[in-house]
């Protein structure tokens, strides 16, 4: 919640486009609409210099299917123009000194304030996850490896989980690619269960921005394309007044 209010204050006053009439994507240029290095596209995330833990970095925990596909895509990264974005404990540490909308008010600062991806603490137990965004292709990889902390049916994941981990990413890649601000729907039809500790793949793509929402689908399926765990469609709502959007 705090994550999409900060994306809102933000947002709000950009992409002004009439009801009814199609907003279509463009050409994401780096330079033009971010500045001159993936590092600022990323510091609309996050602080461009910080020494707080990054928890989208591998660790002990971490299958081989995960660490091998992590390690690909670090490669395209330095070549394909993918960019790695870092995942702190919490929205505050992404995004600061901006005023919530609609008069709402954070009562203090919390130290102890964790995003829900982040809540479980100890390696392995619960969302281990990175996310991967293409600027100019208005797409998100999302690497995800279900905890023990995160089962549903015995030795499997809980469907809750996988749904939280498409919001997140859903909202990562809507914030970039056309500054998406919160989640109006998520429909999810659930193929396969994932096993606890494999790796799930995330693939998740901007359809079209139209009447003020950003749809977004997205396929989740095993490291070998064999095995579809979920497929799943949502809409953002994009920066205009947000009570307009809701109520339709």
């Amino acid at each position: 919640m705090i994550r999409r209010t900060f994306q809102a204050a933000m947002s709000l006053g950009r992409h002004r486009v009439l009801p009814g009439a199609p907003y279509v994507l463009p050409k994401l240029n780096p330079t033009s609409a971010f500045g001159s290095s993936t590092d600022s596209l990323v510091s609309r995330l996050c602080q461009r210099k910080t020494d707080k833990k990054d928890y989208a970095l591998p660790n002990a925990s971490w299958c081989p299917d995960m660490l091998n596909l992590y390690q690909e895509f670090l490669e395209k990264t330095k070549t394909e123009g993918w960019i790695k974005l870092p995942s702190f404990k919490s929205n505050r540490d992404h995004i600061q000194g901006l005023k919530l909308p609609f008069g709402l008010a954070v009562a203090s600062d919390k130290s102890d304030s964790r995003i829900f991806t982040r809540c479980i603490q100890e390696e392995g137990q619960g969302y281990e996850y990175v996310i991967f965004f293409h600027p100019s292709e208005k797409k998100s990889i999302c690497l995800f490896q279900p905890g023990p902390y995160l089962e549903g049916p015995p030795g499997f994941a809980h469907g809750g989980s996988l749904a939280t981990m498409m919001d997140e990413t859903f909202s990562k890649t809507a914030y970039l690619a056309g500054e998406g601000l919160l989640t109006l729907s998520l429909n999810i039809r659930f193929k396969n269960l994932i096993p606890v500790g494999s790796l799930a793949v995330l693939n998740v793509d901007v359809e079209k921005i139209e009447d003020q929402k950003l749809y977004i689908s997205c396929i989740t399926q095993s490291r070998d394309k064999q095995i579809v765990y979920a497929k799943c469609s949502g809409k953002e709502v994009l920066s205009l007044s947000p009570h307009s959007v809701l109520a339709t």
